[in-house]
């Protein structure tokens, strides 16, 4: 398909100049490019992925909070990065995510995200402190920002940097390779798919 483009475009050009007259690649057929399904992995797969990080350090607890959230709450990893200390509901186990477009929605998750995030919070706390951002004006209305997952200094963890957090893990519980963010979350929307969820209804929890 690369080589074909190359040879179109350099047909082009050689009308443009008027060196040819007809372009030999119209009726040429581009090869169609293989399609892969996305990587998930099966429930014992995900326990072994969210156990991995060391529960006894601070990062460790943090990178368990994260993991647990993915697959909870199936986001994708800007959305997570995104999160502010505001949008989580532990006492109704509700986040209100930000997704693509700016469209906001509301995402239920379980008992065991919930727990890992107050295991998380103290370590959140005495890293950040009351360290904050500027938020952003279409949704916060310039108040400040408090971000929920923070890196060693206090400042909130870049997309990048969780998605090392994934895939170091993933190595460290021996799952699959080509495990990343988005494999929790089609590990969600597969995993709720095989319970009987209704398929419109995951659409709408995907966002």
């Amino acid at each position: 398909a690369r080589k074909l483009a190359a040879v179109r475009a350099f047909c082009r050009y050689l009308q443009h100049q008027g060196l040819l007259e007809g372009d030999p690649t119209a009726l040429i057929g581009a090869p169609r490019r293989e399609q892969k399904l996305p990587v998930h992995l099966d429930r014992a797969e995900v326990e072994a992925l969210v156990a991995a990080p060391d529960p006894s350090t601070p990062l460790g607890r943090r990178d368990r909070a994260i993991l647990e959230l993915f697959y909870a709450a199936g986001l994708r990893l800007g959305e997570l990065a995104g999160l502010d200390l505001d949008d989580v509901n532990l006492s109704a186990r509700m986040v209100r995510v930000l997704g693509k477009g700016g469209r906001e929605r509301i995402m239920p998750f379980g008992r065991a995200a919930a727990e890992a995030i107050r295991a998380w919070l103290p370590d959140r706390e005495a890293l950040a402190g009351g360290a904050a951002e500027p938020g952003r004006p279409a949704r916060d209305r310039g108040r400040l920002r408090h971000p929920l997952f923070v890196n060693h200094r206090g400042g909130r963890l870049s997309a990048r940097s969780i998605d090392r957090i994934v895939r170091r893990a993933a190595a460290a519980a021996g799952v699959r390779p080509g495990t990343s963010p988005h494999a929790l979350r089609h590990s969600f929307a597969t995993h709720l798919l095989g319970a009987g969820a209704d398929l419109r209804a995951i659409q709408e929890l995907l966002g």
